[in-house]
């Protein structure tokens, strides 16, 4: 009969077999029972900071600290266990305690966080950087530990032999390394929080940001697609945070409307007396005369003459009203923002005249729909002072265009023939 089979191995193996079995049940008991225990105390309790350790699973995860004290102190009891076997079995449960608090400590950090996110400071100092790098040096050191009791060897022994690998380390760990200096930088100089509309066109970026981790900051696009842009390039490149416009409760309207230059001309007498019975112009136009009317009563002034006077243009004063039509437009701010209507440089595309000023209303559809409105009634109200705005001939020109060439050849041939 072999010696393995032998009456006092069977006993040992038994023992061993036992020994697993209790650990198993012991697991069980803790994992459920200590888990049942802390949800329903947490139910009972005004706190979150119990919610969020028991929603993070962290005692579940203590639980296995059970078994494998179960089998360290019980491996103990059993006898004839070869001394090199006992060794390996006690170091394994070490090992297994190690490996059961490094997780533990992993989901302490993440209910930190969840604790943390409920606070008015997440949204402009969020941690969840800072914890992941304290998760990577648990599990660096808690597989050091695990390696050093496998090896039944000091963990100094590995830690003396880091330095010759520190080149190999700082490759590995590069992206982490530019990613915690970034994360520092961006929490130390307030660039990015939570809700930010950012924009990075490099990256085909314009959204929210939904999340700011150590290497990564995630963005909701305004297509509800997501996109993940690593840390550190938003120290290396540059991007754009609306935040400002955000806070300052305005949004900026700036655009321009062309107008042909041929259409500028001096308004006639019987011009401005119309637009003087519009109530946006009539201040306008009370003063604005009356200063003309002093300049042009000055000596050697020839009235007959129009590069001798002054005289009210349409372009002039329509950039006064459209001036004094958004002072009085609701959704418009006058005071406390930049507020222009000007002339910018003449170019082949016509006179540009454009508007910039501040809407009181920040969402974007409603923004949108101010714009459109304000810019509706500009365009439509162009031709009342005589201007045309501009654009470049279209298909439908060149063949408005063909047809009154046409008609006029037609003509002239009828003309020849008559003749």
């Amino acid at each position: 009969m072999p010696e393995w089979l032998s009456g006092e191995w069977v006993k040992t193996a038994a023992y061993l077999i036992a020994l697993l079995i209790l650990s198993g049940i012991v697991y069980g008991m803790a994992r459920w029972g200590l888990s049942a225990v802390m949800r329903h105390a947490a139910a009972r309790t005004t706190n979150t900071w119990d919610d969020a350790f028991a929603e993070a699973r962290v005692f579940s995860r203590l639980a296995h600290i059970a078994p494998a004290l179960v089998i360290y102190y019980g491996e103990a009891l059993i006898p004839n266990v070869p001394e090199s076997v006992d060794s390996l079995i006690r170091r394994l449960a070490i090992a297994m305690v190690v490996v059961a608090v490094a997780v533990a400590a992993s989901s302490a950090l993440n209910a930190l966080n969840i604790i943390y996110s409920q606070s008015e400071k997440y949204r402009q100092r969020p941690i969840k950087g800072y914890l992941q790098v304290v998760n990577i040096l648990i599990y660096a050191t808690a597989s050091l530990a695990v390696v050093a009791t496998l090896l039944d060897k000091s963990p100094w022994i590995f830690l003396s032999g880091i330095g010759a690998l520190a080149a190999v380390l700082l490759l590995v760990f590069k992206d982490t390394i530019l990613s915690l200096v970034a994360s520092v930088q961006i929490a130390t100089n307030d660039m990015i929080q939570l809700g930010d509309w950012i924009e990075m066109p490099q990256a085909g970026v314009d959204g929210d940001v939904i999340d700011v981790a150590l290497h990564t900051v995630k963005v909701q696009n305004w297509d509800k697609t997501i996109s993940t842009i690593p840390t550190y390039k938003f120290i290396a490149e540059s991007f754009k945070n609306w935040r400002g416009m955000q806070d300052s409760g305005g949004r900026r309207i700036k655009r321009s409307i062309p107008l042909d230059l041929t259409s500028i001309r001096f308004l006639s007498p019987e011009e401005v007396g119309g637009l003087e019975q519009w109530g946006l112009l009539r201040g306008y136009l009370t003063e604005k005369s009356a200063e003309i009317e002093r300049y042009n009563r000055e000596e050697n002034r020839n009235p007959e003459i129009n590069a001798d006077i002054r005289r009210l243009t349409n372009v002039g004063t329509f950039r006064a009203y459209v001036h004094a039509y958004l002072a009085a437009h609701p959704k418009i701010y006058e005071s406390g923002y930049t507020f222009i209507v000007r002339q910018l440089a003449p170019t082949a595309s016509g006179l540009p005249i454009e508007i910039y000023c501040f809407s009181n209303d920040q969402d974007w559809t409603r923004y949108e729909a101010i714009q459109s409105d304000i810019f509706d009634h500009i365009f439509s109200m162009v031709p009342e002072f005589g201007l045309r705005l501009f654009q470049n001939p279209t298909g439908a020109d060149f063949s408005r265009l063909s047809r009154a060439a046409a008609v006029e050849s037609s003509a002239g041939s009828g003309a020849a023939i008559t003749e």
